[in-house]
């Protein structure tokens, strides 16, 4: 496993809809190794801070495996053409174990979350559907946290401190939350581990789950009449 790509970008506008939006989306790769914290990398930024930012989503990750997936979309997607501050090698949603830690350069990162791609995404690369297509395809890269700042650069090695026993991914959690909404017993599962999850998602997953709870009831209740 190892960093393909440092990129990092300004706040700009991008059109959507005939308005125009703020983003940092298009980002350009770093010429040498660049300081990260617990906010993200020195020089990146983020235009909707609600969103996107912040310690949990400090630093955005996307595998350079996807790349070649994407050859036949008709715009540019040379990296970094999905936002991300790191394209990585070796490391693929799949692999990323929710709260796994990496030694990346002289930093300590920890997986947090899989991305949900915005609207945004599409308006970068001007079609309309994109930010469906990645969801669709769980290509999404994900979300880490620094545990300790250092610099990162093209070509440091990715290597695993810890990899927590549970072995939810992020392409699970992405799974259970955006695609296969109706797998229950999945989404009971993460719920297991509510930690491991954004407030706003555990709310989500139990609402879920009260629902199935509310239509039981109702069936329930229907046949006893």
């Amino acid at each position: 496993m190892r960093v393909l790509i440092v990129s990092v970008g300004d706040t700009d506008s991008l059109r959507w809809n005939g308005r125009t939006v703020p983003s940092a989306m298009a980002k350009v790769p770093a010429r040498g190794p660049v300081e990260v914290g617990t906010l993200g990398f020195l020089g990146d930024e983020q235009a909707d801070r609600k969103n996107h930012g912040g310690p949990d989503k400090a630093v955005l990750l996307y595998p350079g495996e996807h790349y070649r997936a994407w050859e036949h979309l008709p715009d540019d997607v040379e990296r970094p053409a999905f936002g991300e501050n790191i394209t990585v090698e070796g490391i693929l949603e799949s692999d990323a174990v929710i709260g796994a830690v990496y030694a990346v350069g002289t930093a300590v990162l920890q997986v947090s979350q899989p991305r949900r791609p915005c609207f945004k995404l599409a308006a970068h690369h001007g079609i309309h559907d994109m930010a469906v297509r990645v969801q669709n395809t769980g290509r999404t890269g994900f979300y880490a946290r620094v545990l300790q700042p250092g610099r990162i650069g093209g070509g440091d090695v990715v290597e695993a401190i810890r990899v927590p026993e549970h072995g939810i991914t992020a392409a699970e959690v992405h799974r259970v939350l955006n695609i296969d909404r109706d797998d229950l017993p999945a989404a009971r599962r993460l719920l297991t581990t509510p930690d491991l999850l954004p407030d706003s998602w555990v709310t989500i997953l139990r609402r879920r789950l009260d629902g199935q709870l509310d239509e039981q009831s109702a069936r329930l209740h229907g046949a006893k009449n």
